[in-house]
Order: structure tokens, then C-alpha cells, then sequence
């Protein structure tokens, strides 16, 4: 099958616990002689072909191959990759199969490293993250149904989507911000700074309250 690394960490005396994204979901696997050939491949963003053995959760890994050109990422790039990463780890359920999602993540490893503009990458993904996982609302009608209105002032409440308000509070987006969003227009003058603000008040709701790591190395000099 298909694979990424998503995490890797040392287990026992020389073998590692790998987390993998596959058509399949997330899948954790022994990779055992990790210090060998095998090891040198349990990078990210590598493409991989993978066999697993085993019926118990935690499977063997039988065959690891290269797959594909690796995806050379370095800087903002290299954070951004990561980000992707932590969020599936963090969020989606381990063996629930995504394979849309995982096709994205495979388009958007060589966008990255081609220097595709960031910030539309990452509001897809985390939109499509959103979606897949059944935590995704409506951009163009509020909770209530009612079309969003340009002129008009919204808040996110996580369980249910927009709800229009009418006093001025912080964390609010404007209506014709999330008309945008909902055609990824992004020409839009503040479309893409209020898609970052709203995808990260959606993704906390789901993050039991622990900061994501990857986050903080953008804010690294």
C-alpha cells in the first residue's frame, strides 16, 4: 500500500514505532532493525510502499520500499509539512480510512516543495481535515439556515456553525470574508487572514485544549 511517515520514535533497542498515513487511515507499525535501511526510510514525506503484518493493534512492518522522489522541504515549507502531520496525528482516529484525504496530502507534499503559496494550501487542508472528520459547518448560511450576509458581523460556535451578531466582540468575521471562503476566492482583500483565524478557533475544539508544537516553529526566528 501506499504511505507517509507521519511520526516515528525509538522502541525497544533498535527497532521504532511508526505512525503511517495510508489509504487505509493511520496506521501504527513496529519497524524493527530501524537503525538499518529500513530505518533511513522511515522519514516524512517520503513516498513509501508498505506491507504490514499481523491482526493485533500493533502491527509489524513485513516490506518497506521507496516509492516515489522524495519531497525536499526546508523552511516554512518544512513547517508547514510538519503541521500537516501533527494534525493527523492529533485528530484523526487511528485505522479510519480517508483515502480523499490521503490523496490530498499526497498532492500537497510536492506543492510545497515546489514553493506553492502556503497559506490557500493549509486552509484547504485543514478545510478537507474539517470535513472528512464530520466537524465541518456551513461558510455561506448560518446555524439557523439563513444566507450570510456580506455587510453583516458572524462569530463560530463549534457545535453548530455561524450564528450572526450584532454587537461588536473579538474573534468575529465579516460576512463577505466568509462568502469568500466558501468559493476560495482568495483575492479577496482579508479572505485568507480570517480563513487562518477561523480554522484555528475550529480546529481547538477538537484539540482538547494541548497546543500543536508544529505552531510554534513559525513563530521561531
Amino acid at each position: 500500500m501506499r504511505a507517509f511517515v507521519l511520526h516515528s520514535r525509538p522502541y525497544k533497542e533498535s527497532s521504532a514505532l511508526v505512525d503511517f498515513f495510508t489509504r487505509q487511515g493511520r496506521l501504527r507499525a513496529v519497524l524493527r532493525g530501524a537503525r538499518g535501511k529500513s530505518g533511513n526510510l522511515a522519514r516524512p514525506f517520503v513516498p513509501l510502499s508498505l506491507e504490514l503484518r499481523g491482526q493485533a493493534d500493533l502491527k509489524s512492518v513485513a516490506r518497506l520500499e521507496a516509492a516515489g522522489v522524495p519531497n525536499l522541504l526546508s523552511g516554512d515549507a518544512l513547517f508547514s509539512g510538519l503541521y500537516l502531520n501533527e494534525l493527523l496525528m492529533r485528530l484523526l482516529p487511528s485505522e479510519d480510512a480517508h483515502p480523499g484525504l490521503f490523496e490530498l496530502y499526497e498532492q500537497s507534499l510536492p506543492l510545497l516543495a515546489a514553493g506553492s503559496p502556503l497559506q490557500p494550501l493549509l486552509r484547504s487542508f485543514e478545510w478537507r481535515l474539517l470535513d472528512e472528520l464530520g466537524y465541518a459547518f456551513a461558510l455561506d448560511h448560518d446555524c439557523h439556515g439563513q444566507p450570510v450576509q456580506a455587510d453583516g458581523l458572524y462569530q463560530l460556535l463549534p457545535e453548530s456553525g455561524l450564528q450572526q451578531v450584532f454587537q461588536l466582540q473579538p474573534g468575529l468575521f465579516q460576512g463577505r470574508e466568509l462568502l469568500a471562503m466558501s468559493q476560495a476566492d482568495w483575492q479577496t482583500p482579508g479572505a485568507l487572514a480570517a480563513a487562518k483565524r477561523l480554522m484555528r478557533q475550529a480546529l481547538a475544539a477538537h484539540l482538547g485544549g494541548r497546543p500543536l508544537i508544529s505552531r510554534e516553529l513559525f513563530r521561531k526566528p
